[in-house]
């Protein structure tokens, strides 16, 4: 069964993570509009795509392939208070890569049979992006008047309420973003898709905001799956519930249909209200115990994979029940 995972930073790391206990063949498309930290950085000095999302995912199937060195030192850090101080290894080898090879597909695949790892990952789109957020309860004065700011980190901790978000591609003014054609490939051949979670407004939504991703999202004939996150996110989704992100998810992209919306059962208020969020969008909810017991706000890799097993009426040992192509 041929996987796609869309996401960014930790949130897809958990969809791959339970993704792989499902199915082998599994490539991850990662946003690519991160302006903070080390991958802001090596953005502005360098021109290069951000690569702090493309990292977390190769650290997610390296650690699932036994591969548990590397995905140690692509996550490390640099410590001290010089020039390297905060950078990531696998910020700076992906990097490497992207400046030596020049495309930044073939920079990832390179990267994948330096690590080992079975799965793909490429970006989004071929060029970084920047992020732009309508956002309202910025003007004291009158609270709903909107404010645009612009930057992934500005978006992702306005104390403001975020009600919708686009795209620019800075390199190509006034044109719509790019989208990486090996992704849309990998979309349209794909067996099942799944979106989220993550970062709703900043990781999640992106990726149907560029238009040829958007296009392949709708067209596919795969099982599109959505996995939504265990609580709401201070300042994008701050006072969200679990159907409010599917609203939103069909505001941006009215056109999108989806089969499946995975919840943690345990952070649903009301699961018949999401039940009638998901049959808006075509699918049906699926409500499980997902959520890590140890660690607060991060999904369990095993549990996940069963609900993602269900969703997909697979059975146990991996077999087709008819939830998904063959």
């Amino acid at each position: 069964m041929r996987a796609v995972a869309l996401g960014g930073g930790h949130g897809l790391h958990a969809t791959l993570s339970a993704v792989r206990r499902v199915t082998p063949d599994v490539t991850a498309i990662v946003t690519v509009a991160d302006d903070g930290g080390s991958s802001g950085r090596l953005r502005r000095e360098l021109g290069l795509l951000p690569p702090g999302d493309l990292r977390q995912a190769f650290a997610a199937f390296a650690a699932e392939d036994g591969g548990t060195l590397w995905a140690e030192v692509f996550q490390h850090r640099f410590g001290g208070d010089g020039a390297l101080a905060g950078h990531a290894v696998g910020n700076l080898l992906l990097a490497g890569l992207f400046e030596v090879l020049g495309d930044p597909v073939a920079a990832l695949d390179e990267a994948c049979r330096l690590m080992g790892v079975s799965g793909r990952v490429l970006p989004m789109s071929p060029e970084p992006l920047d992020i732009e957020g309508e956002v309202s309860g910025l003007d004291s004065e009158d609270p709903s008047a909107l404010r645009t700011i612009r930057g992934q980190v500005a978006v992702a901790t306005t104390p403001g309420q975020v009600r919708r978000v686009s795209l620019r591609s800075p390199g190509r003014s006034g044109r719509p973003p790019l989208a990486c054609d090996e992704a849309v490939e990998a979309v349209l051949n794909a067996d099942v898709v799944f979106l989220g979670p993550g970062s709703w407004f900043t990781s999640v939504l992106p990726h149907l905001l560029v238009p040829g991703l958007h296009d392949a999202l709708v067209r596919t004939a795969a099982t599109k799956v959505i996995v939504l996150n265990l609580v709401p996110q201070p300042g994008e989704t701050a006072g969200f519930s679990p159907e409010r992100h599917l609203d939103v998810l069909f505001e941006h992209a009215p056109d999108l249909r989806v089969d499946a919306v995975i919840a943690d059962r345990d952070s649903v208020p009301d699961p018949a209200n999401l039940r009638r969020a998901a049959e808006r969008l075509g699918g049906r909810a699926h409500l499980g115990a997902v959520a890590d017991p140890e660690v607060a706000g991060r999904h369990d890799p095993d549990a996940l994979a069963r609900t993602m097993r269900e969703a997909l009426g697979l059975g146990k040992g991996g077999e087709h029940g008819g939830g998904a192509k063959g």
